[in-house]
């Protein structure tokens, strides 16, 4: 990212919402993105949040969402400029305690349930589009050694993006069985923030329409191995909470719900990461971390279906 950019359109941003120029606090930031904390002098503050594409399009979604009656941080104030987009937000404060499965199923049946943005302001995965991630990922390998990069060591992720492409029609049979509709893509205890005055959702960058049981497969993360158990667990608090009962019917020829949507989560996971090295971030020096967590992601969702 060009974060030269950034302090024009900060400024930019307190000029239109009618805000003198703030002190700029540090909450977070990785390379598409960054979040700050501003300190304007009037004593109250703000959040300046930023990113580059592909993650360009959060305001228009964080606006849809507001509209559809969903709890997320107000949009003071957005500028895209040179392939960046600045927000200025409400700043929610500190949370009062860290989201649980509780939390993150109540939130999760909130949000399958509003009614979605269409259009050009969030992509559409139905059964071709999850079908097609795996040759999408084979593309992104292809170009990545063509460029001198993933050359050696990743022989094993071509042969599991194979296997899951000779199966990958079959397997994504049933993405359109409900729940379907607004997923958030990066559901997990810190996209929920938990305030005095309740719940806010939070990081909808990424969002996109489509099988929401991705949404519940995510919430536990990734960096453990699959749990099929947990999830079916997760997945029966969700239907007790008002979820869609079709969230725990069989999917991809008979593959129990939890089973499905770990499978799905992990390639989709995979794509996205092989995409993000070869477009977006091109960094050689993260190649070996990134191809040890698309390593991790392939071989758990094969082995998921080699269990089940």
């Amino acid at each position: 990212m060009d974060r030269a950019v950034l302090p024009s359109i900060l400024n930019d941003l307190c000029d239109d919402s009618h805000r003198a120029h703030p002190d700029r606090e540090p909450i977070r930031q990785c390379a598409l993105s960054g979040v700050e904390r501003l300190h304007f002098p009037s004593g109250s503050t703000a959040v300046f949040k930023y990113a580059q594409d592909p993650l360009t399009g959060e305001d228009l979604v964080l606006r849809s969402a507001r509209h559809a009656g969903l709890p997320v941080p107000q949009v003071i104030a957005s500028i895209a400029r040179d392939g960046v987009l600045g927000m200025l937000l409400e700043d929610l404060g500190e949370p009062i305690r860290e989201a649980g499965d509780t939390d993150g199923i109540v939130a999760a049946v909130a949000l399958h349930a509003a009614p979605h943005p269409t259009g050009s302001s969030i992509p559409h995965m139905d059964e071709d589009a999850l079908a097609a991630l795996p040759i999408l990922a084979r593309g992104h390998l292809r170009r990545l050694r063509e460029a001198g990069r993933w050359m050696d060591g990743t022989d094993d992720i071509a042969g599991l993006l194979d296997e899951l492409d000779a199966r990958a029609e079959d397997l994504a049979a049933g993405a359109n069985i409900p729940p379907y509709g607004w997923v958030h893509s990066q559901f997990h205890p810190g996209s929920l923030h938990l305030g005095a005055d309740g719940w806010r959702l939070l990081d909808f960058a990424r969002s996109f329409t489509g099988p929401c049981l991705l949404d519940i497969a995510s919430w536990h993360g990734t960096t453990t191995d699959p749990d099929p158990a947990r999830l079916r667990t997760l997945l029966e608090a969700y239907v007790a909470a008002g979820g869609s009962a079709a969230a725990l019917a069989p999917r991809g020829g008979g593959l129990p719900a939890e089973v499905w949507a770990l499978v799905w989560h992990r390639v989709w996971t995979a794509e996205w990461l092989m995409e993000e090295a070869l477009r977006w971030i091109n960094d050689p020096d993260q190649d070996p971390h990134t191809i040890a967590a698309v390593r991790r992601h392939l071989t758990g969702a094969v082995g998921l279906l080699l269990a089940a």
